[in-house]
């Protein structure tokens, strides 16, 4: 078996994460790095409708909060221990499923921009049972509830949180490497004549949305564990905005790029918001975080992995032909007629 450059990078990555609280066990660090991986899940999810088969979906929240209002209210209401929280977990997971499932065959045989607006009418629907279903929901006000005793600790949390984030880039890997991964990748690129070559377009595009909604809900599961608190916000538009905004920024269509797209937009949230308590300047720091995403499409069009690559390739054609002297290159007699 070979091992590649990008199996010992991941590794060797993971190994890193794995040491790092044993390294710098700061809290805030701690807290920060859980909410990355939490959100760089729900990047990935939206990548495999996005970059992978070229939906754009602006209910994606929806599916994020399914699983948090899920993990929450069988908190709440049962006991609050680690085997709830898991079948919490897997009951989400499978309400997205099915959710998705039904909003899929219903509204992906539409063109992208009508697609886009049913999913945003179909999220808000979900919102507006969230806010009036007060007596599970609480409404806007939300609710707090008992974590399981071992994720009282934040570094125990902080490692569970790290195994799915390896787990679900592992799957989601080898899913869009597979041949239905290729033939999203067909649909993307032209859905006509993926079509014309006999394959039934809509079923794998429902896939896709079957498994970007399943992941979604994972992580909204872990973001109320996270925070021991839900409410109304898990589900509107900033959070399907957020993981928009992480995979273009990171790169489309890479996996690696919604993750690093997490970790900018994250990191860059927690800077500026901290820069805000000793700056009067940047008490508006949402204007500077605005700046800083027209910046960043300006300059990396293709995400930060996909210029990064870009460059590479360039980098390399040109030393490939650094190595060739001109007089090495065979010449072509020219035919004049």
């Amino acid at each position: 078996m070979k091992i590649t450059l990008q199996q010992i990078s991941f590794f060797l990555i993971l190994a890193s994460l794995v040491i790092l609280p044993f390294v710098n066990d700061s809290r805030t660090l701690i807290i920060l790095l859980t909410q990355i991986f939490i959100f760089g899940i729900l990047a990935m999810s939206y990548d495999i409708l996005l970059g992978y088969t070229g939906i754009v979906s602006f209910g994606h929240a929806m599916f994020f909060g399914i699983g948090a209002y899920t993990t929450a209210v069988m908190l709440k209401q049962m006991d609050a221990t680690l085997t709830m929280f898991l079948l919490s977990i897997v009951t989400g997971m499978f309400f997205a499923g099915m959710i998705s499932f039904l909003v899929g065959l219903l509204t992906l045989r539409l063109k992208s921009h009508f697609f886009a607006m049913l999913t945003l009418a179909f999220s808000g629907l979900f919102l507006v049972v969230a806010e009036k279903w007060r007596s599970v929901t609480y409404g806007n006000d939300g609710f707090t509830f008992r974590a399981p005793d071992i994720f009282k600790d934040r570094i125990t949390f902080y490692f569970f949180v790290l195994a799915c984030l390896a787990v679900i880039f592992i799957v989601l890997y080898r899913f869009v490497n597979s041949p239905t991964g290729r033939i999203l990748i067909a649909v993307r690129e032209n859905e006509q004549r993926t079509k014309s070559l006999g394959f039934n377009t809509l079923h794998y595009k429902v896939i896709a949305s079957v498994v970007a909604g399943i992941v979604a809900s994972l992580a909204g599961s872990l973001y109320s564990l996270s925070l021991r608190f839900v409410n109304t916000s898990v589900m509107t538009m900033d959070i399907t905005l957020d993981a928009l905004l992480m995979t273009i920024i990171g790169g489309v269509g890479t996996l690696v790029g919604p993750l690093l797209g997490a970790a900018v937009i994250e990191y860059a949230q927690h800077a500026l918001s901290g820069l805000a308590r000793d700056y009067p300047i940047f008490e508006r720091w949402i204007i500077f975080f605005g700046i800083l995403y027209i910046l960043a499409v300006l300059f990396f069009p293709k995400g930060i992995i996909g210029s990064l690559r870009m460059l590479f390739w360039k980098w390399r054609s040109r030393r490939k032909g650094s190595k060739k002297s001109p007089a090495a290159l065979p010449h072509k007699k020219e035919r004049f007629e």
